[in-house]
């Protein structure tokens, strides 16, 4: 839930000095309320941080003041957000924005704007206004943020092949590694090195199972975030009880989710060799393992070449990213969508409704709303000048057209009006 400030309250005041006893109206208007912006922090690859706080609110504008002062503006609510993060409008199901260069903003919500003095509403009739408007009402906004991680190289597999140990072993990656499935419930991203002029990120996905992309073991979170990864390794556990069947599981799933998916180059690599049992294995299945390949290459891009690696020992672990690096170069870059739009709301502010309720008159509508909330109930012009916002809309047409009698009860947001005609 987001929160976007108050515009300040414009003033109602007139110059007092000596000799001067008519001074004329100099009351200054209120400052702006600060918008809601997400900013995308590369260095951030998680939305953890928002399982911790969910309401965020900026700051209200500032008053105005005499002398024609305006009041200060308040600053902007930053809020950081990873690269890949999607913005959905809870409400509605709309798509605010897809946030994937670094220090990419997105606002949504924006603080209202100052109320206006009542310098503003002087005239040759009126030269002693005594009416000025408070500050605009701030949004309020329901957010709903998708991550979709951004990495050349993607690992997946089943749960406990042994994913978060290749990360943690060829980057600088601190995932959390223990020896039962689901480990890694949230994905990892690193930064492997591999010369001077070679770098490679890659995202540690956490383990697929059967059902996956029907949502089965959060498996719709786990698979949005291959969509953005360029290529794939998919890591066999040596030790499962059925490599082959693991392998023609994921390849499944990974179909299912997105036909896209299956389009994406992957690297098959069996891991755990330095067990002598995974070596024996590796002897039995390679030559089935190379004719799976061959057989579904045409449909999932499959490197021909599958590898046999210890990700705890090292061996054969840079002869596979190597090998990443060069289907990368192959690979066309992913066209990311970084003109994020602005938020419009779909209706006409100036539409409103009108309900009769048992004990008055219900009118709803933004800008009907907003003008309530703005105006200063305790000066008569600025209830005379609320009173004609209405006549210019057509509510007070509408509102005798329904069957309002003098003396009705109207409520307009959390006011209550007396109809007078």
């Amino acid at each position: 839930m987001v929160y976007s400030g108050k515009g300040g309250d414009g003033a109602v005041h007139f110059r007092r000095e000596k000799y001067v006893p008519r001074g004329g109206p100099d009351g200054g208007d209120g400052g702006r309320g600060g918008d809601v912006i997400l900013q995308v922090n590369p260095n951030m690859n998680t939305l953890y941080n928002f399982r911790q706080k969910r309401k965020f609110r900026a700051q209200e504008g500032k008053n105005g003041a005499k002398q024609n002062m305006t009041g200060h503006s308040a600053e902007h609510l930053i809020i950081l957000v990873p690269r890949g993060t999607i913005v959905f409008d809870s409400s509605s199901g709309e798509m605010l924005g897809d946030l994937v260069e670094p220090d990419q903003q997105l606002t949504v919500a924006r603080g209202g704007r100052g109320g206006r003095g009542n310098t503003h509403f002087a005239s040759s009739v009126r030269q002693v206004p005594t009416m000025a408007e408070k500050g605009e009402p701030g949004m309020e906004r329901t957010l709903r943020l998708e991550l979709k991680l951004i990495a050349d190289v993607g690992i997946v597999g089943v749960p406990n092949a042994g994913k978060s140990t290749l990360l943690s072993v060829v980057t600088n990656a601190k995932p959390k590694i223990d020896s039962y499935p689901f480990t890694t419930l949230e994905p990892n991203l690193g930064v492997a090195n591999l010369d001077e002029e070679t770098t490679l990120v890659l995202a540690d996905i956490p383990g697929l199972i059967e059902g996956a992309h029907l949502g089965v073991g959060l498996g719709h979170d786990f698979l949005r975030h291959i969509q953005r990864t360029r290529i794939l390794i998919h890591l066999l556990d040596g030790m499962a009880e059925n490599p082959l069947l693991d392998f023609d599981q994921i390849n499944t799933e990974l179909a299912l989710f997105d036909p896209e998916l299956a389009k994406k180059p992957q690297i098959v690599v069996l891991n755990k060799m330095d067990l002598p049992e995974v070596q024996q294995r590796w002897l039995s299945i390679e030559s089935e393992l190379r004719k799976r390949i061959k057989q579904g290459g045409a449909k999932v891009h499959m490197d021909p070449e599958p590898f046999a690696i210890s990700a705890i020992s090292g061996l054969n672990v840079r002869a596979v990213l190597y090998r990443a690096v060069l289907l990368l170069r192959e690979t066309p870059e992913p066209v990311l969508v970084s003109d994020v739009p602005v938020y419009r709301p779909e209706s006409d502010p100036k539409d409103y409704t009108i309900i009769q309720e048992a004990n008055g008159w219900r009118v709803s509508g933004q800008a009907i709303e907003r003008a309530a909330k703005m105006t200063y109930w305790e000066h008569y012009q600025s209830i005379r000048h609320f009173q004609r916002i209405m006549e210019t809309l057509g509510i007070d047409k509408e509102l005798r057209k329904a069957g309002v009698e003098e003396g009705d009860t109207v409520y307009i947001a959390d006011f209550e009006l007396e109809w007078q005609d």
